[in-house]
């Protein structure tokens, strides 16, 4: 026992002592001795410094100059650290299945380390010099932790199941981690979707997402409101602070303007709670598309009969209304090497497939044939009226049945002309994937659609506005594409093609949309 004490105060206070070495201030000299820089050393990534000056924190190359000080880095066998925190989600199951990926890429072997129950760490080796290359450290809780830690200063990545709140995104600016909604700042690694489940001997299998939110307001409490037995509802959630569960308030509960029940049995895991639901014939939950399992997934429903379900081509479109992006929040500093690599791993087609055998959404851009894309054709045709009539149809169906379209959709923010965060991450990858000349000689059509709140005509307008928005944004972000190799053109058929009923918020949010059909 008291060997094991000693080993303990011992290795507290190595750690100490290296916090304090790490904290102390260093000087960085320029090879000519003409520049000389102190200040306290804040990090370093293998290739610049980062130092807390009497002039603010500055960034150094470190090819440039000699450090001094009990606080410089090893340059010799220097090992990159990540530290990464937030959504248990994705720390479970993705970002490992991602690394492992990557690692086997890039030839490295990864080990993984389970530290505790919210901690572990992966090594990578060189498999050619059998040398650690870098170190990523795991805190596995929710996305309000990551963010958290990230303001803290103890996190450089966070994982998280929605975009950062208002409060958040301003402590961060006031810290100097630059605009966490910037292009550079997010991105979106793949999709998930948030989905009502019940066991599979339910014989209720759709809802209406107004009946979903007044069920999880207390307002309905029993299964024969819903077409069900007479039964009462037992109500499963995630707990509040989790991603999942900050999703189902924004955008299930507070669209309806009520509150959650406090009659809600909450679970710590989304696998959890499916398990509950399965095996419980008079459970409701809300759980991710990912972490369906064995339970039972409800179709969303509308009063005029049209419905969607969340499928991985609905999710990826965003044609499904409640659409969950996973997100990497990084602050506006600079990463090592072999983590910029990582990142720049996750946007390629190797990392597309690791997701979807991952069990989750992909973001690869698929073109699909008007004959493969179920009863949108139909809803057009049922949706017809003295505003929208069979000249505008005709005028439709020929110019989108010899295309087909792309599965990179783009939808605002309500009552916004600001693109939702999946669709500012589906620029990016339409913008690089026509700098790679994947498109050229191809015709990218963008075209607008409307919810039918107010004249059609003014609908359409608007509608294409906001598809010469999308297509302006696409080549601005395409910076080195040969934009006279592709031609990029734009039109709009307003609220002729609806997607969900418009007398909900939901499926006016669901009908507003710019497509990109290609031919």
């Amino acid at each position: 026992m008291n060997m094991r004490r000693a080993a303990t105060y011992a290795a507290l206070f190595l750690f100490i002592s290296w916090q304090a070495a790490w904290a102390q201030d260093v000087t960085l000299t320029s090879r000519d001795g003409r520049v000389e820089l102190t200040g306290t050393l804040l990090g370093f990534d293998g290739e610049f410094y980062r130092i807390e000056t009497i002039y603010g924190e500055l960034t150094v190359d470190g090819s440039g100059v000699l450090c001094d000080g009990p606080g410089c880095p090893n340059l010799a066998d220097y090992v990159a650290e990540l530290y990464i925190s937030g959504s248990a989600t994705m720390g479970a199951v993705l970002m490992p299945a991602l690394i492992e990926g990557f690692a086997l890429r890039n030839d490295y072997t990864a080990t993984r380390h389970v530290e505790d129950k919210t901690h572990f760490n992966y090594t990578l080796t060189d498999d050619q010099t059998g040398k650690r290359a870098a170190v990523f450290y795991f805190r596995v809780t929710n996305t309000n932790e990551g963010f958290a830690d990230l303001l803290a200063n103890e996190a450089d990545m966070v994982m998280a199941l929605r975009e950062i709140r208002p409060d958040e995104q301003l402590r961060a600016e006031e810290a100097g981690m630059g605009d966490m909604t910037g292009d550079n700042r997010s991105r979106v690694l793949a999709l998930d979707a948030v989905v009502p489940v019940v066991a599979p001997n339910n014989p209720v299998r759709d809802i209406s997402p107004v009946d979903l939110a007044r069920v999880y307001a207390g307002l309905i409490t029993n299964w024969s409101d819903l077409g069900g037995p007479n039964a009462p509802i037992t109500l499963h959630a995630p707990q509040p602070e989790t991603g999942l569960g900050q999703a189902i308030v924004d955008e299930i509960i507070a669209p309806a303007g009520l509150q959650m029940s406090p009659n809600i049995k909450r679970h710590d895991r989304g696998a959890e709670l499916a398990q509950a639901v399965a095996a419980d014939a008079f459970a409701l939950g809300v759980a991710s598309f990912a972490e369906v399992g064995n339970a039972e997934a409800l179709t969303l429903t509308g009063q005029c009969g049209r419905s969607l379900r969340a499928n991985r081509r609905s999710i990826k479109t965003e044609d499904y209304p409640l659409t969950a992006p996973m997100f990497v929040y990084l602050p506006a500093r600079r990463l090592p090497k072999v983590a910029r690599e990582f990142l720049a791993f996750t946007r390629g087609p190797t990392a597309q497939i690791v997701i979807r055998r991952a069990g989750f959404v992909d973001q690869a851009p698929e073109e699909v044939p008007v004959d493969e894309q179920g009863n949108r054709l139909a809803n057009a045709i049922a949706a017809a009226g003295p505003e929208v009539g069979l000249r505008e149809l005709q005028r439709m169906t020929s110019t989108l049945v010899p295309m087909k379209r792309l599965t990179t959709s783009f939808r605002f923010e309500t009552g916004s002309i600001r693109l939702d965060a999946q669709s500012r991450s589906n620029i990016q990858q339409l913008a690089r994937a026509l700098e790679q000349g994947r498109y050229d000689a191809r015709r990218l059509l963008f075209v607008g659609f409307s919810d039918g709140d107010g004249p059609a005509e003014t609908n359409k307008g608007i509608a294409l506005r906001r598809a010469d928005a999308v297509r302006r944004a696409v080549m601005e972000a395409a910076e080195t594409a040969d934009l006279e190799r592709v031609a990029l053109e734009i039109d709009a058929f307003g609220e002729a093609m609806p997607m969900a009923c418009d007398n909900s918020a939901w499926g006016r949010q669901a009908n507003r949309r710019v497509e990109v059909w290609v031919r």
